[in-house]
């Protein structure tokens, strides 16, 4: 089923509600208990941390978007559900992550979002939502029509910084290769005529994509890794329509 303009305004004005909805459950937890798990993961305390509120916000965005699975005939992946591989045969899939950000969340610091994407079979996402519960930012953008942010048409400008900024997951300081990659992007912001590089705030990767396209000229990104684990397809999925 290939999905048309009028269809995907219509899911995506439904992932816009259940990323509020689900934003809405996360504040409510913000300076309160709540507990705290390991999942089976990568090497990083990111990829391994997992909290009740993770299940708790999965569960209001599918109490929105599970009906359209039928109606639209979707397949659905959701970084704390069961990969059924219908994604692989499905014309699209939503790819959700309910919490992106979960280690920073915990730590009570910025940086953590609801983050929504509907995905073709052959991996080119269709829309993206993210919401930001902390400063109350939506980001959304449908493909061919251009970004949004808080409803509003995203139209980025150069912020005539002196530096470069770079964003980067938590445990990315933790590589042997960290010191290189910051030499190597300092020379890159002298190639570009600027005075040196900045380290951004550090955040889950939807809102580090999010920051970076707000304090251009900025830049985030991260390595291959060997193990399982980590930054995956929910992670980016719902910035990348930004980029075209």
């Amino acid at each position: 089923m290939k999905l048309n303009t009028e269809q995907l305004n219509t899911l995506c004005g439904m992932a816009i509600e259940a990323a509020l909805s689900a934003g809405k459950l996360i504040s409510a937890y913000s300076g309160k208990d709540f507990k705290t798990e390991k999942k089976a993961g990568g090497d990083s305390e990111a990829s391994q941390v997992v909290t009740e509120v993770d299940f708790e916000s999965q569960e209001v965005i599918l109490k929105t978007l599970l009906p359209t699975i039928k109606t639209y005939d979707l397949a659905l992946l959701t970084e704390e559900g069961t990969d059924d591989k219908s994604r692989l045969e499905k014309d699209y899939f939503w790819c959700i992550d309910p919490l992106d950000g979960t280690l920073p969340f915990t730590k009570g610091l910025a940086g953590y979002s609801v983050s929504i994407a509907l995905i073709s079979k052959f991996g080119e996402p269709f829309l993206g939502v993210v919401y930001d519960p902390v400063n109350k930012n939506l980001y959304h953008a449908v493909h061919g029509q251009g970004a949004f942010r808080n409803l509003i048409p995203w139209n980025l400008k150069q912020t005539h910084k002196n530096e470069l900024t770079f964003y980067y997951n938590r445990s990315f300081n933790k590589l042997e290769v960290f010191e290189d990659v910051l030499l190597k992007l300092k020379s890159m912001a002298l190639d570009m005529q600027l005075e040196g590089l900045k380290i951004g705030q550090l955040g889950g990767a939807a809102m580090n994509a999010c920051w970076l396209l707000e304090n251009a000229p900025a830049c985030f990104f991260a390595l291959p890794k060997k193990t399982e684990g980590g930054g995956s397809l929910w992670a980016v999925s719902y910035t990348h329509l930004r980029a075209h």
